[in-house]
Protein backbone atom coordinates (compact mmCIF):
# COMPACT_ATOMS: atom_id res chain seq x y z
CA UNK A 1 0.00 0.00 0.00
CA UNK A 2 1.43 3.56 -0.63
CA UNK A 3 2.07 5.59 1.94
CA UNK A 4 -0.38 8.90 2.92
CA UNK A 5 1.31 12.23 4.22
CA UNK A 6 -1.66 13.88 6.64
CA UNK A 7 -1.79 17.70 7.74
CA UNK A 8 -4.53 18.85 9.67
CA UNK A 9 -5.68 22.32 10.00
CA UNK A 10 -5.17 24.99 13.16
CA UNK A 11 -8.58 24.46 14.22
CA UNK A 12 -9.19 20.66 13.52
CA UNK A 13 -11.75 21.14 11.31
CA UNK A 14 -10.06 19.86 7.81
CA UNK A 15 -7.70 17.22 6.80
CA UNK A 16 -5.49 17.03 3.79
CA UNK A 17 -3.97 13.58 2.61
CA UNK A 18 -0.99 13.52 -0.25
CA UNK A 19 -0.97 9.90 -1.51
CA UNK A 20 1.21 8.97 -4.84
CA UNK A 21 -1.20 8.00 -7.42
CA UNK A 22 0.36 4.14 -8.29
CA UNK A 23 -0.44 5.05 -11.83
CA UNK A 24 2.26 7.37 -12.43
CA UNK A 25 5.15 6.50 -14.44
CA UNK A 26 8.22 6.81 -12.17
CA UNK A 27 10.34 9.42 -13.59
CA UNK A 28 7.87 10.47 -16.78
CA UNK A 29 4.75 11.32 -14.73
CA UNK A 30 4.85 11.78 -11.63
CA UNK A 31 1.55 12.91 -9.38
CA UNK A 32 0.26 13.24 -5.90
CA UNK A 33 -3.44 12.98 -5.00
CA UNK A 34 -4.33 16.08 -2.59
CA UNK A 35 -7.60 14.43 -0.87
CA UNK A 36 -9.64 17.29 1.19
CA UNK A 37 -11.81 16.02 4.08
CA UNK A 38 -13.73 17.84 6.35
CA UNK A 39 -14.00 16.42 10.25
CA UNK A 40 -17.00 15.59 11.69
CA UNK A 41 -18.28 14.73 15.35
CA UNK A 42 -15.25 13.55 17.57
CA UNK A 43 -11.79 13.81 16.08
CA UNK A 44 -10.27 10.33 15.38
CA UNK A 45 -14.13 8.04 16.17
CA UNK A 46 -15.51 9.02 12.70
CA UNK A 47 -13.49 9.32 9.38
CA UNK A 48 -13.32 12.64 7.56
CA UNK A 49 -15.63 13.06 5.23
CA UNK A 50 -13.34 13.53 1.69
CA UNK A 51 -15.09 16.55 -0.73
CA UNK A 52 -12.54 16.63 -2.79
CA UNK A 53 -9.88 14.73 -4.39
CA UNK A 54 -7.48 16.66 -6.98
CA UNK A 55 -4.04 14.99 -9.00
CA UNK A 56 -1.10 17.54 -9.03
CA UNK A 57 2.35 16.75 -10.86
CA UNK A 58 4.68 15.69 -7.61
CA UNK A 59 6.53 19.12 -7.26
CA UNK A 60 3.54 21.14 -6.98
CA UNK A 61 2.38 18.74 -4.34
CA UNK A 62 5.34 19.20 -2.46
CA UNK A 63 4.71 23.47 -2.84
CA UNK A 64 1.31 22.76 -1.73
CA UNK A 65 2.48 20.77 1.61
CA UNK A 66 5.25 22.90 2.42
CA UNK A 67 2.81 25.98 2.31
CA UNK A 68 -0.14 24.52 4.31
CA UNK A 69 3.27 23.66 7.49
CA UNK A 70 4.09 27.66 6.60
CA UNK A 71 0.41 28.49 7.20
CA UNK A 72 -0.31 26.52 10.27
CA UNK A 73 -1.26 23.27 8.88
CA UNK A 74 0.13 20.35 11.27
CA UNK A 75 1.51 16.84 10.03
CA UNK A 76 -0.78 14.41 11.61
CA UNK A 77 -1.11 10.59 11.01
CA UNK A 78 -4.30 8.92 9.99
CA UNK A 79 -6.18 8.48 13.16
CA UNK A 80 -9.47 6.90 11.89
CA UNK A 81 -9.82 3.73 12.33
CA UNK A 82 -10.66 1.01 9.63
CA UNK A 83 -14.14 -0.02 9.34
CA UNK A 84 -13.89 -3.88 9.94
CA UNK A 85 -15.29 -6.09 7.70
Amino acid sequence: MTKSYWLINSTRSEVKRFIKNNKSIDGVFEYMFIDTGKIVGVLGKEPPVMITTVSVEIDLAREIYKRLLSQGWRKTKEVWRKKKR
